[in-house]
């Protein structure tokens, strides 16, 4: 692979130049905490082009059923490729190139002399320039993440497209300033009475060495590109292993990366996509390698405590949470209750931030200072949800489809099981994919004393109503479950400023973030880009966040070197 050359450096220059301002532009959005998005979520011909819906579609369908080709990653030891529509339960057909463990970190540690050695300006240069490039293919993603996850079209195209692709440039953005935060020489001075001391001192940020990014099933893009261009603008080239079920949407994004890095002069195996088949799994031994420093993981919470476990690596986790709606007061129940029912059914519930379990005090709410039963509470409820899946024209698009067959059985298995059902699954049919595999929520009761049933994660569209004696208890109990057992997003009706404060306090000492009294379209489920940090790393859920400085400074090392100076 060939070292840069002035060329290739010109043309970096100019193009650092021209990425400039949406750098800037980012570090000023990571301090504000504003609303901020480089890349529109609404699919508008305006800002995408004329016909780029269609194109995406027939370029998504012209992969399918064939090796895929598009990455620049040479000496394939094998092809290897098992995703499944959750719409259609056909299998895509799509197989990629497979690399043994030894040949992917050989050329990851090559690749790390060469990139290490570019300027943190260089490499967000670089980076932002991949991101331009994915977003003319944002549609094409979409398509592609539709049809691995069971996500509905438009979630696909936001979430595995711009706010994906926000999130990225937050971690460049992040990585960049944590980089740049001390200058990178001074003159150090030191008055010692007839003379002075003087030395020159210079500080290096200097890369931990090579990563390695495990993607999960459900967001594909969104839950992977964060930890990928963390390690990438510090300076470690990734490896990344997606989850087997979902390799297109991330395989789209490298392979425009890797078209970048080769473009300026740049070895393409700064970003490698590890894909493993069936009968020869490799996250493990990729973990396990000595030359793999750093790590970031989505999914499951035993898989991410092994993780945690290995010695001499930096890891990053997102894991499974149990998270809590906490019912006290409210203005208007309709609203608040249509708030939640589509929280519940946002993807079926394959959301890390979905809600699971619901206190309601025993005695019910109060509503517009009215005392609402109980009983009445978790009717509405269960009719908001009801209403929300058997709508035609919002129902299935709402709900999508289910990403994985053992899903669909949690819930049917839970239907055996304890608890009093307050409203079963439904049959509800995709007007546009008559065999999508759909499983509509389901609402049982449970007493506040049967913990072992709501203390750990039901992945899926299951939601679990708690009776408590109280709000008090209910504040308890929702902070237990986070403490114990972690959680992602918690969300709190209350008009009460004294429980609101209570719920704050509570909740923010279990390392939960809080979101109060939401109806209308913004919902628990949803964070956005430098503005929400994602996941806090306070409680078992999770021992990271992004992207907050720590996610980016201990991805690197300042090592300082100095001697004397002239006088």
């Amino acid at each position: 692979m060939k070292e840069p050359i002035s060329q290739d450096i010109k043309e970096l220059q100019n193009l650092t130049e021209q990425h400039r301002p949406v750098l800037e532009r980012a570090i000023q959005a990571l301090h504000e905490r504003t609303f901020f998005s480089q890349y529109p979520e609404h699919p508008s011909p305006a800002v995408y082009g004329e016909g780029a819906d269609q194109a995406g579609l027939e370029k998504y369908q012209s992969l399918l059923g064939k090796p895929y080709e598009e990455l620049l990653q040479s000496g394939a030891e094998g092809w290897a490729g098992q995703e499944e529509s959750p719409y259609n339960q056909e299998n895509l057909g799509i197989t990629y190139p497979t690399f043994s463990v030894d040949t992917l970190v050989a050329r990851g540690q090559a690749a790390f002399h060469v990139w290490r050695k570019l300027s943190p300006l260089e490499r967000a240069t670089i980076l932002i320039e991949s991101l331009e490039r994915m977003k003319a293919r944002f549609y094409e993603i979409a398509h592609a993440t539709m049809h691995t996850t069971g996500q509905a079209f438009m979630m696909s195209f936001q979430a595995s497209g711009p706010h994906a692709a926000d999130r990225a440039l937050e971690a460049i953005a992040a990585g960049y300033e944590e980089q740049t935060r001390f200058p990178e020489h001074q003159v150090w001075e030191k008055p010692m009475g007839k003379f002075n001391l003087k030395l020159n001192k210079s500080w290096k940020a200097v890369p931990k060495g090579l990563g390695l990014v495990v993607g999960c099933s459900t967001f594909p893009t969104w839950n992977t590109v964060p930890g990928m261009y963390a390690s990438l603008v510090t300076g470690n080239p990734v490896i990344v292993k997606p989850h087997p079920k979902g390799v297109l949407p991330i395989a789209i994004v490298i392979a425009e990366l890797q078209k970048v890095l080769v473009e300026y002069g740049l070895d393409p195996n700064i970003c490698q996509l590890a894909v493993d088949p069936d009968d020869r799994l490799i996250t493990k031994d990729l973990a396990e390698h000595e030359a793999i420093k750093l790590i970031d993981y989505t999914g499951g919470t035993s898989f991410g405590n092994y993780l945690e476990d290995l010695k001499g690596k930096t890891v990053f986790t997102e894991k499974a949470g149990v998270n809590s709606i906490i019912l006290d007061s409210v203005e208007d129940l309709d609203k608040v209750v249509q708030n939640l029912a589509f929280s519940l059914t946002l993807y079926s519930g394959q959301m890390c931030t979905a809600p699971q379990n619901f206190f309601i005090p025993a005695n019910g709410i109060t509503v517009a200072g009215e005392q609402m039963p109980y009983e009445e509470v978790v009717a509405k409820l269960a009719e908001a949800v009801k209403g929300l899946v058997n709508n035609p024209k919002a129902g299935p698009h709402v709900l999508g489809a289910i990403q994985n067959p053992l899903t669909q059985q949690r819930v049917q298995d839970l239907e055996k099981g304890n608890g009093r059902s307050v409203l079963s699954t439904c049959d509800v049919a995709n007007p546009g994919f008559a065999n999508a595999r759909i499983c509509t929520p389901v609402i049982y009761e449970v007493e506040a004393a049967e913990k072992d049933l709501y203390s750990q994660e039901l992945f899926g569209p299951i939601a679990l109503i708690i009776k408590t004696k109280n709000t008090q208890e209910s504040i308890q109990l929702a902070q237990e479950m986070a403490m114990q057992h972690g959680a992602i997003s918690c969300g709190a009706y209350t008009t009460d400023p004294a429980v609101k404060e209570e719920i704050m306090d509570q909740m923010g000492l279990a390392g939960t973030p809080v979101s109060f009294n939401l109806t209308g379209g913004i919902y628990v489920n949803q964070n956005a880009s430098f503005s929400d940090f994602h996941v806090t790393g306070g409680n078992p859920a999770g021992n990271a966040s992004f992207t907050n400085p720590e996610f980016v400074i201990k991805r690197f090392t300042w090592v300082g070197f100095r001697e004397p100076a002239a006088n």
